[in-house]
């Protein structure tokens, strides 16, 4: 038997015995390592790979250098909650119905008991979901959550290890322990890599930390260097808590590359939402956070596999939902079903095209009117096609808190060439009457419901 026949033979073996997967025309490690990277409150203009004249982010370009990178990527929600629970479960908010942060305090006043009870029956929906970490857990994976949590304590979600406790109180709703990482330093997560590394087992990390998310209070070196650039001292700290997120972000990457297990970790990057900083006081600008304009939903999406993904750059449309479904077809675990979500190796390894050319997005307000029911508070719909995209309003409700995030003044379809005017500045609505029906006639398609737009136009 030459070499050949011998490789063969061992290639084969392998293969029965689960070690490796044939994905395309290559074999390539069946369970690799997950880096799950999300960067919290950013905009997809503030990068340096993405064209920022100012914010320097030399580690997440380095590693979208190494990345296939969709730049036209979009999260279906621009709320932090809700984002992530799509992130963990590849469901849009309206399945998921984890479609704000908290309970409205109109519901039981805030610190008393009915009010708890109401913020433990949201967190109990993640004990009825599919998640990621409690799939890969069935496949042998350990892993490990640090950073935004907002699910109660870590396992709840199905990681096998974590920093959330699930403090009852308000300041530890989304993530209490866990919110230290990269502020404090990466000792949680770089001692849970070494141990899963001794042992033997493949790892999911949900490295999800509290940056460049506010309090903007990022080291001094760095906010001298951008209030040196910029004339507001609001949007010096919020350039500077960009960069502070970008090194820890290095450090992470830098670890397993050191651990020499570079070649057999897929790295996941994506940021929940939008963030545009007002100059003139501490807060995010209106059309950003909260809102289903680009500054609120862009989000480019990359994905690290080396020797697997070849390096490049893809301008078809992708959402978050595609992240859990490409995430479990790299792990060889089996995708539950109901996921609306494509996996994205096809595209990017045989250039398969995807079968869909078109996204969509929910906005609902952030108290919860009803937690059983999305669409009590549901305040926008809208879909991406080719260059156009198109918002709907609708008269859900918005509670006390947040009203002026969402005030609503155009109540009539909204409809933007993004190919040339990126920014949404003109509606072109009324010239494209034909192109909003269609759209609009996309968007009943996609998610019917019974609840009222703004508009006696669109349905």
């Amino acid at each position: 038997m030459d070499r050949t026949q011998r490789n063969l033979v061992a290639f084969f073996l392998c293969l029965l015995s689960g070690t490796v997967t044939v994905l395309g025309n290559e074999a390539v490690p069946q369970k690799p390592n997950v880096v799950f990277i999300l960067s919290d409150d950013q905009a997809w203009t503030d990068y340096g790979f993405m064209g920022h004249p100012v914010i320097q982010t030399p580690h997440i370009d380095r590693l979208a250098s190494q990345s296939a990178v969709f730049r036209r990527g979009y999260v279906p929600t621009s709320l932090c909650r809700p984002s992530l629970a799509t992130l963990v479960t590849g469901l849009y908010a309206h399945q998921h119905k984890i479609s704000g942060n908290d309970p409205s305090p109109t519901l039981a006043p805030q610190g008393s008991p009915e009010y708890a009870a109401l913020r433990q029956k949201l967190i109990d929906k993640i004990d009825r979901l599919p998640s990621v970490p409690r799939i890969l857990g069935s496949s042998g994976y350990v892993s490990h959550q640090s950073g935004k949590w907002w699910e109660g304590a870590f396992a709840r979600g199905g990681f096998t290890h974590g920093m959330t406790r699930g403090f009852p109180q308000k300041e530890g709703r989304h993530g209490d322990d866990g919110l230290t990482i990269g502020r404090e330093g990466m000792k949680p997560v770089f001692d849970f890599m070494d141990q899963a590394k001794t042992d033997g087992k493949p790892f999911y990390i949900w490295y999800a930390p509290f940056l460049p998310h506010s309090p903007h209070n990022p080291p001094e070196r760095l906010l001298k260097k951008y209030t040196d650039k910029v004339e507001s001292i609001h949007v010096a700290k919020y350039y500077a808590m960009c960069e502070w997120f970008d090194e820890t972000v290095g450090q992470l990457v830098s670890r397993v590359e050191e651990m020499g297990m570079a070649k057999n970790t897929l790295f996941v990057y994506i940021c929940d939402n939008g963030w545009i900083q007002q100059p003139d006081a501490a807060g995010f600008a209106p059309r950003s956070k909260q809102s289903p304009y680009e500054g609120g939903v862009r989000q480019p999406i990359l994905l690290r596999w080396d020797g697997v993904i070849e390096p490049r750059s893809y301008e078809q449309l992708v959402s978050s939902i595609d992240v859990v479904p490409t995430i479990l077809s790299a792990t060889g675990c089996q995708r539950p079903d109901g996921l609306p979500g494509l996996d994205l190796l096809p595209l990017i390894r045989d250039s398969k095209p995807l079968d869909r050319d078109i996204v969509f997005g929910e906005g609902f307000s952030h108290d919860i009117l009803d937690l059983d029911l999305p669409e009590a508070t549901l305040l926008y719909r809208w879909a991406v096609r080719g260059k156009w995209k198109l918002i709907l309003t609708y008269d859900g409700e918005v509670g006390q808190r947040y009203s002026s995030t969402h005030p609503r003044n155009e109540r009539s379809p909204q409809l933007f060439d993004l190919s040339n005017d990126p920014h949404e500045h003109t509606n072109l609505a009324s010239q494209n009457p034909e192109v909003v029906d269609e759209l609009a006639s996309k968007i009943a398609g996609w998610w019917p419901v019974k609840v009222r737009t703004t508009s006696t136009k669109a349905k």
